[in-house]
């Protein structure tokens, strides 16, 4: 899967728009708090000057994806149009409803597919077997890698001195008492989960939950997903996991292998 990466101003060319850059970490700004917020906050936030960041929010309220009462901004409705257009363009959550649709029936339980991105689990599709999500992981949530199945599982398509190098540098806060943070033993779990071919996580993401994985893989045998399902602790054993859900989650994802381009 091929990797972004913001580099250098010196490495960026003459391609590189910084204006845009800057109006789209000001726009992931306002994930930081669920209230309106000031100019101020927004600057601070983006680490950008009051003045940039202004001329920002008011081309962006132009836009239509931002509102504001004068002193605090708001995100519109209008943003999530962006989303909407990765969703519809996207092939492999096109492709993997209808499996997602057919394990949460058989097994009885969500199940979730997410994708890589940076250092984090994306889920961007779901099903569940009543098909009402009444509880659990949202469309766009966001987990880290280190310490989620899905991530672990896509974690694996990275060779071990790459991920010898990754994993350090990446946030490694402890979710839960159980979570494990330390580099060598997360590159350790990775390296196990490939060669098993799938990962099982038990309260390391969610103190009362434990999952199980697979990767998704297109027709050339590379990474671009993984499935997963998820319950919780009391409800579900690791051996039930292993026993009756891998089976549906390894079946699903490998009918679907020659369709992903």
């Amino acid at each position: 899967m091929p990797k972004l990466k913001r580099s250098g101003r010196e490495e960026r060319g003459s391609d590189y728009v910084e204006s845009l850059d800057r109006g789209l970490r000001l726009l992931q700004m306002f994930a930081m708090s669920s209230e309106p917020m000031t100019l101020s906050d927004l600057a601070r936030s983006a680490e950008l000057p009051r003045a940039t960041a202004r001329r920002m929010l008011f081309t962006l309220e132009r836009g239509g994806y931002v509102a504001s009462d004068g002193k605090l901004f708001t995100l519109t409705p209008h943003v999530l149009t962006l989303a909407a257009s990765y969703l519809r363009s996207s092939q492999i959550a096109t492709v993997l409803q209808p499996v997602l649709d057919r394990v949460a029936t058989d097994a009885r339980e969500i199940s979730s597919l997410a994708v890589l991105d940076r250092h984090e689990a994306v889920f961007i599709a779901r099903s569940s077997p009543t098909r009402v999500f009444s509880a659990g992981i949202d469309i766009g949530y966001r987990l880290p890698a280190f310490c989620t199945s899905v991530g672990r599982a896509m974690l694996g398509q990275f060779g071990d001195d790459e991920l010898a190098a990754m994993i350090p540098a990446m946030p490694r806060e402890a979710m839960t008492p159980q979570t494990v943070t330390d580099p060598k033993l997360i590159l350790a779990a990775i390296i196990r989960d490939r060669e098993k071919g799938y990962s099982l996580v038990d309260r390391e993401a969610e103190p009362h939950f434990r999952s199980i994985s697979v990767p998704v893989r297109r027709y050339d045998d590379v990474i671009i997903g993984a499935i997963n399902i998820g319950a919780h602790v009391d409800r579900i054993s690791t051996d039930e996991m292993i026993d009756r859900f891998l089976p549906l989650l390894r079946e699903g994802a490998s009918s679907v292998r020659s369709q992903l381009l």
